[in-house]
Formats: C-alpha cells, structure tokens, sequence
C-alpha cells in the first residue's frame, strides 16, 4: 500500500525560510532511515504558495490566480511510503523528527486495483 504524508504549511514555511541546520540533519537522517528500510519512493519539500498558482474550473472557463494562499490550506511538503498497512504508515509519521504543534497528515494513495474493471 502507498500512502503520502504531508506536511502542512505554516507562516514560516511560507515565508520561504529554510528549516534550521539540526531539523534538515534530523531530516536527512530519518530519509535515510526509510530508504534503508525499503519505505521512502520520494520525498521533498514544496517552494511557498507566493510562487505558485491554482487554476479554477467553472462552467467550461479556466481562471488562474497567483499565490500566495492562506497557509492553513496548504502543503510543505512531503513522502510518498510503501508499507503494508496504515498502522505502518502510522508508525513512520510518529518517527518524523519535528517539534510540537506540527502535523503529518496520513493519505492512503488508490491502486489501480482500487477501481472496478472498465466494461
């Protein structure tokens, strides 16, 4: 089973500022952690909302609006995880070396095998 942990965005991360020299090492280490172990497809952090864009769908028209966004809707960054239950994926994120009041959110990703066959 795949399933994405995302980290959620705050005004620091929005403001673009990189996290400190001990957290990227923490990070590093606990990447490392999940490859050895056969878990970790990908991971990385996503740039600030100020340099990116939503495209809204409405009645057959396409509109476009620059960032930034309201940083309690957005996401930081994250892993995409292989593991063989959620109690696993679980399991990972409670390893994720942050500090208080930070938030892994826990995303099951659909397989293929997910969808009926087509007709």
């Amino acid at each position: 089973m795949r399933f994405m942990m995302f980290v959620r965005a705050d005004k620091k991360t929005e403001s673009g500022a990189l996290p400190s020299k001990e957290l990227m090492a923490a990070m590093g280490r606990f990447n490392e952690e999940m490859a050895k172990a056969g878990v970790m497809l990908a991971g990385e952090g996503i740039q600030p909302s100020a340099k990116g864009a939503r495209v809204t769908f409405a009645r057959g028209t396409r509109s476009v609006t620059n960032g930034p966004f309201p940083a309690h809707e957005l996401v930081a960054g994250f892993w995409m995880i292989q593991v063989a239950s959620k109690d696993q994926a679980i399991e990972w994120a409670k390893r994720v070396p942050f500090a208080d009041g930070e938030v892994i959110e826990i995303r099951q990703v659909f397989e293929a095998s997910d969808f009926e066959p087509a007709p």
